[in-house]
């Protein structure tokens, strides 16, 4: 290609989502991060995409991993698995922070095999969540 640098030719435009989030290390295996958006829990600019969907710098990726959502946004498109101080400079963390310790061990929690939550808990965890019925 006419009037391309060696460092534009080994930088790609796009990549495939699950294999850029397991590059920058959001998930611990690759079949992991397809089997994520699979599930819908990967989404690229609002809209939930499959493994394979083509991703390029500038797109908004919202991650969901072990119950934690993570927003970050492409920087950089890379292929392979990096070291973790390459893989930061690849992407651009909008994440919230994570919850305050003492609002987590506020949480009302419940012995294991306890069985199902009775109206009255599933209305005092939704009132401490914030969330509204529907």
């Amino acid at each position: 290609m006419r009037g391309e640098t060696d460092q534009q030719r080994s930088q790609p435009g796009t990549a495939r989502v699950d294999s850029w989030v397991w590059a920058v290390r959001l998930f611990k295996t690759r079949s992991a991060a397809a089997t994520a958006c699979r599930g819908g829990h990967v989404r690229v600019n609002g809209v939930a995409v499959k493994p394979a969907h083509q991703i390029k710098p500038g797109d908004e990726v919202r991650v969901r991993v072990n119950g934690v959502e993570r927003i970050v946004v492409v920087a950089r498109i890379i292929l392979k698995r990096v070291g973790a101080a390459i893989a930061a400079e690849c992407l651009i963390d909008k994440s919230p922070p994570p919850p305050a310790p003492e609002i987590v061990a506020s949480m009302p929690r419940r012995d294991r095999g306890t069985g199902r939550p009775t109206k009255r808990e599933r209305r005092e965890t939704d009132r401490l969540l914030g969330r509204t019925p529907d």
